[in-house]
């Protein structure tokens, strides 16, 4: 029962991830594609003033799936990172350039310097989401077992290459989604159009891309695409059909608060539609949740870690994401610290 419910708070976990780190990873999708220095000068702008406040705490989600993953399901995660090292390694390897490229851009002067930083920061921001899709369809095809060696084999089949573009596109939207948004709360008109246009189309990729992985986990992960079209796993897919409607919808028109809640709700379904459709495996179908389990007692304190975490860290996270999209975390510039009498005693 416990190692159930442990399951679920990794499945949601997940979820939360996949919609906050997504976002980020889109944002940096639309730098990429912004264009030259000119051209994308103002998309670039709105890129690095909305990432700012909150981009570095969406990794707290990714911390938190692997605390549980190996330490509730130690057999699973010992699993995936043997098999699967060389896509999870270029994954994390495009955090920390991705990191690094968006942090040193903004202060570095020379041109030459800041477009190398700025690609850094963009390729990463298109690999790293793919690795991780990628690993996510190995995971579901069921290609990693007991004896599975490490191979491409393992992650770079149809359901993988699948994945890893379903995420890449996912991530396009949401950054497409927020970043129209923030635009329209600097009354910058021009830049919401710019960007609801692009999550139009990010969200058709995102659409096509999902059908065409249902028909083709048929074949390649069938426990997956019986639970996808079955059960509560039906359920969860056709919500986040009922999602993609009504954010087409409200991307039509200027953007508000409620195309960002349906957008999270098409990615943030189809997540948990994954995660529910290979139950009651891990790995569909060499490992259930109760044979990848670690030691009950270690469950239970991790249940209770796992609470305190939900009452401690999940209100400030939300009160952080609150302050920003509400205009509360603006930085300082050079002009309000010499017009505010900075360093006078008197």
């Amino acid at each position: 029962m416990i190692a159930g419910v442990i399951a679920v708070v990794l499945l949601l976990a997940v979820a939360a991830y996949a919609c906050a780190g997504g976002t980020d990873y889109g944002a940096g999708f639309w730098d990429l594609s912004a264009g030259g220095a000119e051209r994308g000068k103002r998309p670039r702008w709105l890129i690095d003033h909305a990432m700012a406040p909150v981009w570095e705490v969406n990794n707290v989600w990714l911390i938190f799936v692997l605390v549980i993953m190996w330490t509730g399901f130690p057999v699973f995660f010992q699993r995936v990172f043997t098999a699967m090292w060389l896509p999870l390694a270029l994954a994390a390897v495009g955090i920390v350039l991705r990191g690094a490229g968006f942090a040193l851009r903004k202060p570095t002067r020379r041109l030459a310097g800041r477009r190398l930083y700025g690609a850094m920061f963009a390729v990463s921001s298109l690999l790293t989401p793919f690795f991780l899709g990628a690993a996510a369809g190995g995971v579901a095809s069921g290609r990693v077992t007991a004896g599975t060696r490490a191979s491409a084999d393992v992650w770079a089949g149809p359901t993988s290459v699948l994945f890893g573009l379903l995420a890449v596109a996912t991530t396009a939207l949401l950054g497409a989604v927020f970043l129209a948004a923030d635009a329209r709360r600097f009354a910058a008109s021009d830049l919401d159009a710019y960007f609801r246009r692009r999550a139009l189309g990010a969200l058709a990729a995102v659409a096509v891309l999902a059908v065409i992985t249902l028909v083709v986990t048929h074949g390649d992960a069938p426990h997956v695409w019986h639970g996808l079209t079955h059960g509560v796993g039906l359920v969860l897919v056709v919500l986040s059909a009922l999602a993609t409607l009504a954010a087409a919808w409200l991307l039509l028109r200027p953007s508000g608060a409620w195309s960002r809640v349906t957008t999270v709700g098409v990615v943030a379904s189809a997540v948990l539609a994954w995660g529910m459709a290979q139950r009651p495996y891990l790995i569909p179908t060499s490992l259930t949740v109760a044979e990848g389990a670690g030691a009950h007692t270690t469950l239970r304190w991790l249940g209770l870690v796992t609470l305190v975490a939900v009452v401690l860290v999940v209100p400030a996270v939300v009160l952080l994401y609150w302050l920003d999209t509400h205009g509360e975390l603006e930085g300082l510039t050079d002009a309000d610290l010499r017009g505010s009498g900075a360093g006078d005693d008197g």
